[in-house]
């Protein structure tokens, strides 16, 4: 089965879909199953990967409300090289149209539940907000990866979105753990980031990933291609960085197997 992987922070603007494309298409291209599932109305992970959101006949949307099935909306990412569970605006709607239906918070991991057998990886790429959609994603995964900048108050969130897990993993998803934590958009030179990313060490110890995303000129650009950085420029910083972190997730999984 599937590895799930919910890529969250409540703070927005600190990578969770440059981390979610980008960790896809790494992955991709060390020959792994991958899917991507765009739970952000934004849909920028679906423009991302290279698939047009205004000309989508159905999304994600339609699946957690039952009007499609997963295996019908499911796309495949051409510059990716991994598959697309997509969104668009449509998908802001969501939230009111669940509120009152039954099994509203696992919505996804029932729709999932159906296709994860095909995959090795499937990555969700969350709102960044505690929402109906966000819990669905929390309750469908088995890990939480939360990229996050080194940055004044980021603490404070992450030990926010810690408590946050806690509370689905007691009431809604009791095998959810914490995969990791992702440094993304690190200045190195900066010294308000070494203290950060060396508190953030110091509390939460190996669940912090070694590999370091830097600010990149290239990662910033690759989307509005529609292609992971790896793609649209190989030998840059951050594609290395991403493919460091794949390669980091594949040696974390091996010793967990011993």
């Amino acid at each position: 089965m599937a590895k799930i992987f919910a890529i969250t922070n409540q703070k927005g603007g600190v990578g969770k879909t440059t981390t979610a494309v980008n960790l896809a298409a790494s992955l991709a291209a060390k020959q792994q199953r991958v899917l991507l599932v765009d739970l952000d109305p934004q849909g920028n992970a679906t423009m991302g990967s290279g698939i047009e959101k205004r000309s989508l006949s159905a999304s994600v949307y339609q699946v957690l409300l039952n009007l499609r099935e997963v295996e019908d909306v499911i796309q495949h990412s051409v510059s990716g090289g991994y598959d697309v569970l997509p969104s668009n605006r449509d998908l802001a709607g969501a939230e009111i149209e669940l509120v009152d239906q039954e099994a509203r918070d696992t919505r996804l991991k029932t729709a999932l539940s159906r296709v994860s057998g095909r995959y090795d990886y499937v990555l969700i790429d969350c709102p960044p907000a505690l929402n109906l959609l966000a819990i669905n994603a929390l309750a469908a995964a088995n890990g939480v990866m939360i990229p996050m900048q080194c940055e004044y108050y980021a603490l404070e969130g992450v030990s926010d979105l810690v408590n946050t897990i806690r509370r689905i993993r007691t009431h809604i998803n009791p095998t959810l753990e914490i995969e990791g934590l992702l440094r993304t958009m690190y200045h190195g030179g900066s010294s308000l980031s070494q203290q950060v990313s060396e508190q953030l060490k110091n509390h939460f110890g190996d669940k912090v990933y070694d590999t370091i995303i830097p600010r990149n000129v290239r990662l910033a650009e690759a989307p509005s291609y529609g292609q992971p950085v790896r793609v649209y420029d190989p030998a840059s910083k951050g594609a290395q960085a991403y493919q460091a972190l794949a390669e980091e997730i594949f040696s974390r999984a091996a010793q967990l197997e011993k």
